[in-house]
């Protein structure tokens, strides 16, 4: 089983804008996220990615029904890490940060 391609072009898309720096525009505009900061914590990229990936839904015919929302909300979330004031609303529910196993058995195979 393979990813269908609107998972692969909505997944594409994300990383494209979270790497320019123009993720959620205009929430994160004055957010220097990208860059050095990634590198030195990389943990927000990763958690971020979460926030997406678990918000996304598919219509029967596989297509995402919701990458503006996703996008947002991993948005919000970037917002809140370097913006201890900002306010989530709705806030972000616990299913969403969750991190998923990459295989069943070991991605180190």
């Amino acid at each position: 089983m393979k990813v269908n391609k609107y998972v692969c072009g909505a997944v594409r898309q994300f990383s494209l804008w979270f790497a320019k720096g123009t993720l959620g525009y205009p929430l994160l505009k004055e957010i220097d996220y990208a860059g050095e900061i990634m590198k030195e914590e990389s943990s927000f990229v990763e958690q971020a990615y979460a926030v997406f990936m678990n918000n996304l839904e598919l219509d029967e015919d596989g297509s995402v029904v919701n990458y503006k929302y996703c996008e947002n909300r991993a948005a919000q979330y970037i917002r809140r890490y370097f913006d201890r004031n900002y306010e989530i609303v709705p806030p972000i529910e616990p299913w969403e940060y969750e991190f998923h196993p990459v295989s069943r058995d070991s991605y180190m195979d």
